[in-house]
């Protein structure tokens, strides 16, 4: 079985208002000021407010920083960092999806290990030296697992491509995971960042580097994520947004541990040169990058099946694989992703740029079976 590593977050919570232990956290930590970090559309919508409300009455002081890109950019990264010193903080909450939580990680590490503001040295696993500032994690969306995660994802806008940062000293202390706060997402982002969510937990299941104790995280997300994104999505009743905001987190202490595949691989550049949100370039890539690595996972891919609720008894192991690619194709579908790059408006001439930058980025290498640039352009070309 070999070894294998785990780092997951010092403290979590979960459950509905459960950002009220925000104060406490703070409190018992000794933290003097934050930064709080999160976005514009979350400021206007008043998910901010809820969180601002538990900070004001401890009595905790902050400055806010909101000026941050669905797809953040090295900008972003630095003029938050700017807002940090001017602050004079000494810890960042952090209030939205994996765009802010991104952007959170690449200035809390940036302020500790000065020699990386450029933001670019960090790709791949860069060698920090310093843990980053503390940094307590409030999601709003139930699909990227940032606040568990020691990964990050950054544009580079000179040369329109994302870069993905490994590093264990990024991942928050503190994550809170109040489903309170992802009420107001349109269904659209629910469909998206909870497909974002299943790739996870596929992709995690499948990888080179998948492991027995990752395996039990990633099934359970599948199975979580199968019985409560419809509901999600149609109606946002709590129950089901509390049961994708843990099968969210579940997924992402699989795959922040173990790695991912060709969908993040292809989804990447989508968001870096269309600015395409990532859960939607990942659910509509998911179920044609499956078949495509269908003939290196047939059993995990039965038991993906039946955590999507297919009875699978008496099939064989070929028809079982393909029944979870129809499963997981048809809850893209009853969720309302798009299925083809044609509706993305994604031109045809530049499928050749996407698929050079799929081929060199980071998760290519976790793929459960080889690929080439011919492949990849392949797949492109298949879902266009």
């Amino acid at each position: 079985m070999g070894v294998a590593r785990y780092i997951l977050n010092e403290t979590s919570y979960f459950g509905i208002g459960s950002r009220e232990n925000l104060a406490t956290e703070v409190k018992a930590r000794g933290y003097r000021k934050a930064l709080l970090v999160s976005d514009k559309v979350l400021e206007s919508c008043g998910v901010l407010d809820k969180v601002k409300k538990v900070l004001d009455e401890a009595n905790i002081p902050y400055d806010i920083y909101v000026d941050i890109k669905q797809n953040p950019t090295v900008k972003n990264c630095k003029d938050g960092l700017v807002a940090f010193n001017k602050a004079e903080a000494d810890f960042i909450v952090a209030v939205g999806g994996g765009s802010v939580i991104d952007t959170a990680k690449a200035i809390a590490i940036t302020k500790n290990n000065p020699e990386f503001e450029d933001i670019k040295s960090l790709e791949g696993v860069a060698p920090t030296h310093t843990k980053c500032v503390p940094i307590i994690a409030l999601p709003t969306t139930c699909g990227t697992a940032a606040e568990v995660t020691i990964n990050y994802v950054i544009t580079l806008e000179d040369e329109n491509r994302k870069i993905v940062c490994v590093d264990p000293k990024d991942i928050p202390l503190v994550a809170i995971v109040d489903a309170e706060l992802m009420l107001t997402m349109p269904n659209r982002t629910i469909a998206a960042t909870g497909m974002d969510a299943l790739t996870h937990a596929i992709e995690g299941y499948i990888t080179k580097g998948a492991h027995i104790i990752s395996d039990m995280f990633e099934l359970k997300a599948v199975e979580l994520i199968a019985k409560h994104l419809r509901g999600a999505v149609a109606n946002k009743n709590l129950e089901d947004m509390e049961g994708m905001s843990i099968a969210q987190y579940i997924a992402g202490m699989g795959f922040s541990n173990v790695g991912l595949g060709i969908v993040h691989s292809m989804a990447h550049p989508l968001g870096a040169v269309y600015d395409i949100p990532h859960g939607v370039a990942n659910a509509l890539l998911l179920p044609t990058v499956m078949e495509f690595n269908m003939s290196a996972c047939l059993d995990k891919y039965g038991d993906i099946a039946k955590a999507m609720g297919v009875d699978t008894t008496g099939m064989s192991k070929e028809r079982a694989a393909q029944a979870a690619v129809d499963a997981v194709k048809k809850l893209a579908i009853d969720v309302g992703i798009p299925q083809t790059l044609r509706e993305l408006n994604i031109p045809k001439e530049g499928l050749p740029k996407l698929s050079k930058d799929a081929l060199a980025d980071v998760c290519t290498g976790g793929n459960p079976k080889a690929v080439t640039l011919e492949d990849i352009e392949k797949l492109y070309n298949k879902v266009y």
